[in-house]
């Protein structure tokens, strides 16, 4: 999958691309340019500050070189789609052409979508030099004993490379804005530091702060009439304010470098090359030549290159990195193996069911990746502000540059006022307040199995009370398995599995099914095997009936003459317990009962204690009889023994009517998350206020979901719910913080509180305190 991607859904005839933009430097910059796309005809965009990503749908009558045109015509840059990779000729043997088609992807992927280690570099290089040439100005700025004859003239040497070079990315980005009619927050760092320099500039060449012998004070707040204006310098101001900004652009570029690792990783783990059979011989090829019905090797410590079934062998699959479940699982012929898994044991060969972007690998990239580009309902607030925000501040450091010579008469004072005004405003927190919290959960979320689809499902789930349980597949395992093996008087266990498992294995019948393969595990691998039947008849609704080693068999249903005492009593305990009570008979008599029932899932119970837990009140909904609804529902702890089961267990239910019973609980009041995994569960999953698919589930109860389990354990949905809230907690506290301190920084500035060399690292601080914050949901567990 790469990072820019167009496709074409044809129901609408519209398309959406995913654009790359450069040159942005604060979210006012995202604002604009999305406002200048959504202003096009046919034309919805949604941009991200963090991601430097557009997410575009437009009308066929727009192509893409309009859409760059305007962004471009905006004053930013804009990446088109890469083409695909051209195919690479098949490797002829074993050696070569080793990741030869992903050498050309990987350029488009998640690596491309940070910037660059050498931009990160050029960016700390900048820093560096500011801060050795700012520290000697701002040292002999502050403190009087360390001021000499002509020091003021040192100053200005040093602060000058600071303030134009050090300063360039900032005054390039204002220049580029202006020349479209727009400020940002560049803008503002611009005209503050600029003015800050010029008030020097004019003060030591024109003012009487050039003269031999002068000496400046320091002072976190203002105190007017202190100094007269021509004796006053601001290069300290200048300096160390580019510097403290410099510094927090580094620590930024940094830390969303770090937000979106999780998805670099992810999309990491697939395999480069694959060593593929062609006529009984292996050839090695790039994964990306791959084709549904290809069969592949899996060797040992190999990774699986794509989805795909065995063919040939049994090994185990380390699958902790899709799922995050620590332990190995067997796999044998006919099993689903996932591509980015690990071989850990046996040779397997495997045959491609999917490939490139219908793999599990990609879809799960996909999904994270689209999860961090939209935005929550709180952080639409929030780019509406910062779209006025620069504006708002331009008049508000006038007003107090005005505000102080009408008070105080004092053009120093009201100046440096006005200076630290522009400094302390920043946008930037407010921009990086929901986009880095949403890299760093659904990237976390990805590497536990969990795949959150957007921002708007965070808000769900901190709403929901009630969750509502699809019991096959989901609270159970949904394959029936043998549980209880009891025989007649004068038989033994092992003669009465011998000849219904015999009989069973001609059936393809489920509960057939699991009464063979439970017969084979219980007689053992020493064990003969089964005997053939003879004279197989299936006896719809009935059974089967055959001859085994010369005897009439039948398994089915109770035989109209009754049952002896004891077997009476074990079919009326299987019942009583939800399971299935079948018959063996043979010679005209009953020789004993088998049990049959879909086994519950060992971690669902602890699923269910964390659910509650979490505030929310389970309900198991099935097309299954009352009795066994009601059996498996005391299991999990749904159902407390003895309390009626109204309202906590809904039995009976038909498929098409599952989103009937999740829009009555609605109806109740009551806000509903549905957890499910089969096609039949994807109307409900659509219908409930938060969808929780099981990803070993059906590709429609996926889609359906809000929220995607990888692994098959419910234990994740209660981690999902606390990821997701969790996540939705940060980005909360994200913007409190932005908003809070621009709340309390601005008035404190204009009421000449804050020196301005002061406000710029408290600006700084506050982008690198949000993203920071942030980066503690990669602790999640």
């Amino acid at each position: 999958m790469t990072s820019t991607t167009e496709h074409e859904a044809p129901s609408t005839g519209e398309q959406r691309v995913e654009l790359s933009i450069g040159g942005m430097t604060c979210a006012s910059c995202a604002a604009r340019v999305e406002k200048k796309l959504n202003r096009m005809d046919g034309v919805s965009a949604s941009v991200n500050y963090a991601t430097e990503k557009a997410r575009i749908s437009y009308a066929d009558a727009v192509s893409v070189d309009d859409l760059i045109a305007t962004v471009e015509r905006t004053g930013y840059s804009a990446q088109p789609p890469p083409p695909p990779p051209a195919p690479e000729p098949e490797a002829p043997s074993a050696e070569s052409g080793h990741g030869t088609a992903d050498d050309g992807a990987e350029s488009s992927g998640p690596e491309a979508e940070s910037a660059s280690p050498g931009e990160l570099a050029a960016l700390r290089h900048r820093f560096l030099v500011a801060l050795v040439l700012s520290v000697p100005v701002v040292l002999l700025s502050m403190v009087p004993p360390l001021q000499f004859d002509n020091w003021q003239w040192l100053s200005l040497a040093l602060a000058s490379p600071v303030v134009v070079w050090g300063g360039l990315p900032f005054h390039r980005a204002t220049w580029t804005n202006l020349r479209h009619g727009a400020a940002t927050m560049d803008t503002l760092i611009t005209v503050g530091t600029l003015a800050a320099f010029g008030w020097s500039l004019w003060a030591l060449f024109l003012g009487d702060a050039g003269m031999p012998g002068m000496r400046h004070g320091f002072e976190f707040t203002l105190s007017p009439g202190s100094g007269g204006g021509t004796s006053t310098l601001y290069l300290e101001v200048a300096a160390g304010v580019t510097t403290f900004l410099l510094l927090g652009r580094c620590l930024e570029a940094r830390a969303k470098r770090k937000s979106g690792a999780a998805l670099r990783a992810l999309m990491r783990l697939g395999a480069k090359d694959v060593a593929v059979l062609r006529d009984g011989r292996e050839v090695r090829i790039p994964v990306s030549r791959l084709a549904v019905g290809d069969r592949f090797v899996v060797r040992p410590g190999e990774t699986v290159a794509t989805d795909g079934t065995v063919a040939e062998g049994s090994s185990a699959l380390d699958t902790s990195m899709l799922t995050g479940e620590p332990v190995p699982v067997d796999v044998g012929e006919g099993d689903a193996v996932t591509g980015a898994t690990v071989n850990v044991s046996g040779r397997l060969v495997v045959t491609a069911t999917r490939v490139g972007s219908d793999t599990q690998l990609a879809r799960m990239a996909r999904m994270v990746e689209e999860a961090q580009s939209g935005k929550a309902a709180v952080q639409r607030l929030a780019d509406r502000v910062s779209a006025v925000f620069v504006p708002v501040v331009l008049v508000l450091a006038a007003a107090t540059l005005a505000g102080w010579l009408m008070a105080t008469g004092d053009a120093a004072a009201a100046f440096t006022a006005a200076v630290a005004v522009l400094i302390i405003a920043c946008p930037c927190a407010l921009g990086l307040a929901t986009p880095t919290a949403l890299m760093v959960g659904t990237g976390r979320g990805a590497q536990l199995g969990i795949l959150i689809k957007g921002p708007e499902v965070l808000e769900s789930t901190r709403r929901v009370d009630t969750v509502v349980l699809d019991k096959t597949g989901t609270v159970t395992t949904g394959r029936m398995e043998l549980h209880d093996v009891v025989a007649a008087e004068g038989v033994t266990e092992d003669e009465l599995l011998r000849l219904a498992g015999a009989l069973e294995d001609a059936s393809e019948h489920p509960i057939a099914r699991a009464i063979a393969r439970g017969a084979r595990e219980r007689l053992g691998a020493d064990a003969p095997p089964l005997p053939t039947p003879e004279g197989f008849v299936n006896l719809a609704g009935l059974g089967v009936r055959g001859r085994v080693e010369g005897r009439a068999v039948e398994v089915g249903r109770t035989p109209s003459g009754g049952l002896p005492a004891d077997l009476a009593e074990a079919t009326a305990a299987a019942e009583a317990a939800g399971r299935t009570a079948v018959t063996v008979s043979w010679d005209a008599s009953v020789r004993g009962v088998l049990t049959v029932a879909d086994t519950v899932k060992e971690t669902s119970a602890q699923a269910v204690r964390e659910l509650r837990a979490l505030g929310l009140g389970p309900v198991l909904l099935t097309g299954d009889n009352r009795t066994v609804a009601e059996a498996v529902a005391r299991d999990v702890g749904i159902l407390d023994a003895g309390t009626a089961s109204e309202g906590t267990v809904i039995a009976g239910v038909l498929p098409e009517d599952k989103a009937g019973e999740v829009r009555r609980l609605q109806a109740e009041g009551r806000t509903v998350a549905m957890v499910g995994d089969g096609i039949n569960d994807a109307a409900a999953l659509a219908s409930a206020d938060l969808g929780l698919a099981m990803g070993t589930g059906t590709d429609a109860a996926i889609e359906a979901g809000d929220l995607t389990l990888v692994r098959g354990d419910l234990r994740v949905a209660a981690d999902a719910i606390r990821l997701s809230r969790r996540t939705l907690g940060t980005i909360k506290g994200n913007l409190w913080w932005a908003f809070g301190y621009n709340v309390a920084a601005l008035p404190l500035a204009a009421a000449g509180l804050l020196n301005p060399m002061i406000a710029g690292a408290a600006m700084a601080f506050s982008s690198v305190f949000v993203v920071t914050n942030s980066l503690r949901l990669r602790r999640f567990k």
